[in-house]
């Protein structure tokens, strides 16, 4: 009986370690970090914002290397805009897809704040929003907190519960603001994110749900930004956000492969909507957002719009890819944050199928944790 004991103690330790370990699969940092991204090069009509996204071909003074070597992106704030017109901004998206089994690190620096202002780092499937969207960072104008949220299509409700460190405060994700939990750490966002050297942000698309955590710099463990091919999570604390799978949101169902994206917003239907803008800002006038802020030379406006990313990874469980490149060569037309429209793409997304854990792409154990797990089987077996 103790040998049985002792067996079952040893397949629970594998089984977690296999559930905890993640291999690198993709890097966005340094000289390349913009080689693997799609410059959208248009209006974007789905915000509703003032910005007109560059091309790559025009992107030279908003996209590129701060002597740091840190990727900086960012508004336009030295043209001259005329009335009526928009300012130049950025909207980046990967060109690879990312599966069930991924985790994401994003090491941040800055990322831009201020009047008008609406950045975020987000993922989002084919033919929104059937195929879902997270949102990991995502704010607006003065904000002092980061809001972390998931959209789904119809019929996907995420329960409250205790497994998370931030407050739920929309449990419904086909609404307009998705399922949205507010950080509660300090320093996620803004000012004081920025005065504080920045933090790690990390999300975890599992088949047991979806989860995104916050480090402020000066608390970053070691795991999430030592890791070079490896990354273990076993030790991280209670996420920030915990969107789980279960009977009322089956998230298997609600999510396909992901691209992540990249964009500044200005102004839009959330830091123009009613009342949000002057919460911070204090203008109550009609298009109040555009007029203090978008036209004209937008200097000081604009002077901390703009992301400073050390770099962004994706890891992968167990070492199995979940990356794999888009067939499509332009830039889809998409939702954006906590609002937005369905768009319409020419890729269709895989559809997982029965104890797939990819979303149509089928994952396997490497050896050397399948040789483990056998033994280990074995050993129980041989013990009865």
């Amino acid at each position: 009986m103790s040998l049985l004991i002792l067996s079952i103690v040893l397949l629970c330790y594998v089984l977690a370690a296999l559930a905890s370990n993640f291999t690198l699969v993709k890097t966005y940092s340094g000289s390349s970090f913009f080689d693997d991204w799609d410059y959208y090069g248009g209006y974007d009509a789905t915000t509703s914002g003032d910005e007109l996204y560059v091309t790559r071909a025009d992107s030279g003074n908003l996209t590129f290397l701060n002597s740091a070597g840190n990727a900086v992106i960012k508004v336009d704030n030295t043209t001259y805009v005329l009335s009526n017109d928009k300012r130049n901004s950025v909207h980046l998206t990967t060109q690879q897809y990312f599966g069930v089994g991924t985790v994401w690190v994003i090491d941040a620096h800055h990322i831009p704040w201020g009047y008008s202002v609406w950045p975020s780092i987000w993922s989002s499937g084919d033919d929104w929003p059937n195929n879902g969207e997270i949102d990991i960072i995502e704010a607006v104008n003065l904000m002092n907190f980061n809001q972390m949220a998931v959209h789904t299509r119809n019929g996907c409700n995420i329960e409250a519960g205790d497994s998370q460190a931030g407050k739920l405060t929309q449990t419904n994700c086909s609404l307009a603001q998705g399922c949205t939990v507010q950080e509660t750490t300090a320093n996620s966002y803004g000012q004081d994110f920025a005065n504080n050297g920045g933090g790690v942000f990390a999300a975890q698309w599992d088949v047991s749900g979806i989860y995104i955590w916050f480090w402020p710099r000066k608390a970053v463990p070691q795991s999430p930004t030592a890791a070079t091919n490896s990354l273990d999570i076993s030790g991280w604390p209670t996420p920030s956000a915990s969107f789980v799978s279960g009977s009322s949101c089956d998230t298997a169902s609600f999510f396909g492969p992901q691209k992540l994206i990249i964009d500044i917003v200005l102004c839009g239907q959330w830091a123009d909507a009613p009342g949000v803008y002057a919460q911070t800002c204090g203008d109550t006038q009609p298009n109040a957002c555009y007029l203090d802020n978008v036209i004209f030379n937008g200097t000081s406006q604009y002077a901390n719009a703009y992301f400073e990313l050390a770099s962004t990874r994706a890891f992968s469980l167990n070492g199995e890819t979940t990356i794999f490149n888009s067939t499509n060569t332009t830039s889809p037309t998409s939702s954006s944050g906590s609002s937005g429209t369905p768009s319409t793409s020419s890729v269709p997304s895989p559809t997982a199928g029965a104890g797939d854990t990819t979303n149509g792409f089928v994952q396997l154990l490497p050896v050397r944790e399948l040789t483990l797990l056998s033994f280990v089987l074995a050993f129980s077996i041989l013990s009865l």
